[in-house]
């Protein structure tokens, strides 16, 4: 059995693996990543980006069927060729993971395919055992980073096989469009889909067990979202879990339990329901209710690595485990489970083993849905800045229907909201729903990282006609100060 030494080793080479092997290169660390799937990780191959290639191009579907608002005829009705958006999808992938390969070559780091384990530590380092197929090898390194990720989670009776029951990656593949498409699960990823493939034409219906979706977003921004879902005729039934379905050859029936009786039941005809439950018929299942570690099989028991409660490896933030030597990244230790998360992970973790001092340390991650509109979420809530002892707030909104370009681009649901403290004027949160949330949440990540105050953004002048511009004012309304609007 061959062995090979390293300073440093990686294990797994998506989204938080893959940038700490480049930068761990860059500071002259030898390293090697190991990767047993997908180089880039699920978010390059199966999940961000192909998503929001796909999202895109439901959202020109969308755009093309509506020109006539503004004035530009097409003859008929916009055609979706399925086989060529997947196609155009893979080429937009291959292009990012060819890169992430050319990236990791060009900074020293070896790349070796397989499936890792942990053994126990040597004299000379930690040992990892790789499997390809029939073959074995050896590897020792002074440090080792697990980011490992994460996958769906299943729950009983709801096997994914990605034939009627579908998770995310199998919603991203299909060679056509299914005329009847159920959600389980009102989170970000279910939305997003969801969304997307209503806009394609399928008949959706969303199955959310809490009592409002996408639970940790603002709920002033989950209201514009809601509303173009009802616009969409996207069925949502709230408080209701699914039970069981059954394969009817022709379509999936589903079996959903409904709160009170069934004072949410389905409509438009969708099935017979007794008191408590109703019937869902489906030519696909959608499972999007969150993701669990990969954690298993890498052999953590054997060298002691402490695993929390959900599988969740536990982790400090300089990133480091209860083992010396062994460091954890990304999904697999939880908190917010977002891929630009487990890349500043990465940074840091690689800083920190090449001896910098350094340590995850940041005051606000952004998050964002593409749904439609996009939300766009920083800092806290107008309700958990009010739990954190900020008792006086100040809150301004400013509406992309009043807003310049957002009138001249034909896309104004939505607003932004800056939340500050009523006394020091702090910035303690920006929630945007609207065209744009996603690039726009930057600069308020960067205001709250700098403890900037509302009138910060307020005085910076920002270009016209953009949408920039509803920041400026949402923080100069959170003063009573908004030219655009009328002031509260």
């Amino acid at each position: 059995m061959s062995e090979q030494r390293f300073d440093a080793v990686v294990i797994g080479a998506g989204p938080g693996g893959y940038p700490a092997a480049i930068r761990l290169g860059q500071l002259k660390v030898k390293t090697a990543i190991i990767e047993r799937e997908y180089i880039g990780g699920v978010c390059l191959n199966v999940g961000c980006i192909p998503s929001k290639a796909v999202i895109h191009a439901a959202k020109m579907f969308d755009k093309l069927g509506h020109s006539g608002d503004i004035g530009i005829s097409i003859p008929g009705k916009p055609v979706l060729d399925m086989a060529k958006l997947q196609a155009w999808k893979g080429g937009v992938v291959g292009k990012l993971t060819g890169g992430v390969r050319t990236l990791l070559k060009a900074n020293k780091v070896e790349i070796i395919e397989g499936a890792a384990t942990l053994g126990k530590p040597g004299p000379d380092g930690h040992r990892i055992t790789v499997r390809t197929g029939s073959n074995e090898q050896t590897i020792v390194a002074k440090s080792v980073v697990i980011a490992t990720g994460s996958r769906p989670v299943e729950i009983a009776g709801f096997a994914i096989d990605q034939n009627r029951i579908i998770d995310s990656t199998g919603a991203l593949a299909l060679p056509e469009v299914p005329p009847r498409l159920v959600v389980i699960g009102g989170g970000y990823i279910g939305l997003e889909l969801g969304m997307c493939y209503a806009k394609f034409g399928s008949k959706v219906t969303v199955v959310e067990a809490l009592p409002r979706l996408l639970g940790t977003m603002d709920k002033d921004c989950v209201g514009v979202v809601e509303r173009k879902l009802k616009k969409m005729g996207v069925e949502v039934m709230l408080e209701t879990r699914a039970r069981s379905w059954q394969d009817k050859g022709d379509r999936a029936v589903l079996t959903v339990e409904l709160k009170d009786g069934g004072s949410q039941g389905s409509k438009g005809g969708q099935g017979a329901k007794d008191a408590k439950t109703a019937t869902i018929d489906a030519d696909k299942i959608l499972l999007s209710i969150g993701r669990r570690p990969n954690s298993e099989n890498l052999g953590l028991d054997q060298v002691g690595v402490a695993v929390g409660k959900g599988g969740f490896i536990v982790a400090d933030d300089h990133l480091r485990t209860n083992v010396a030597g062994i460091y954890a990244i990304g999904d697999v230790i939880g908190g917010m489970m977002l891929a630009h998360k487990a890349t500043k992970e990465g940074e840091v973790v690689a800083e920190i083993i090449a001896g910098h001092e350094a340590a995850f340390d940041v005051r606000t991650i952004p998050a964002v849905v593409f749904s439609d509109p996009e939300i766009a979420s920083t800092g806290l809530t107008e309700e958990e800045a009010r739990a954190k002892g900020h008792a006086e707030l100040k809150v301004g909104k400013f509406p992309f229907a009043a807003l310049g370009r957002a009138l001249s681009v034909n896309d104004t649901d939505g607003f932004v909201k800056v939340v500050a403290d009523g006394k020091t004027g702090e910035l303690l949160g920006v929630h945007i729903a609207g065209n744009g949330g996603s690039d726009l949440i930057s600069e308020a990540t960067l205001a709250i990282e700098m403890g900037a105050v509302a009138d910060d953004l307020r005085l910076t002048i920002h270009p016209h006609p953009t949408l920039s511009e509803a920041m400026m004012e949402a923080a100069a309304a959170s003063m009573g100060e908004a030219i655009h609007i009328m002031n509260r």
